[in-house]
């Protein structure tokens, strides 16, 4: 369940709104009524960070890892179309 929190209200309750975000997710603080803040549990913080991985270490895991691509470009000019 995420709530919301006004930013002085969060600031003013701030340890019911860690409380919160342990006990039952996370919390967004707005600023002048706009979502500027989650507050995560440090458990939720870990869980979201290990789920995805870079774009280098994703192509290293891929099955296309080592495979000799020829990469060459053509150097031929493009063929003559009538309009």
């Amino acid at each position: 369940m995420n709530h919301e929190w006004q930013l002085q209200d969060a600031k003013n309750r701030f340890s019911e709104v860690v409380e919160k975000a342990c006990e039952e997710g996370p919390q967004t603080v707005t600023k002048r009524g706009r979502p500027a803040v989650i507050v995560v549990s440090v458990k939720d913080y870990r869980r979201l960070r290990k789920r995805g991985c870079g774009l280098v270490d994703f192509l290293r895991k891929s099955g296309l890892h080592g495979v000799d691509l020829d990469l060459k470009r053509n150097r031929d000019l493009s063929r003559k179309v009538d309009l």
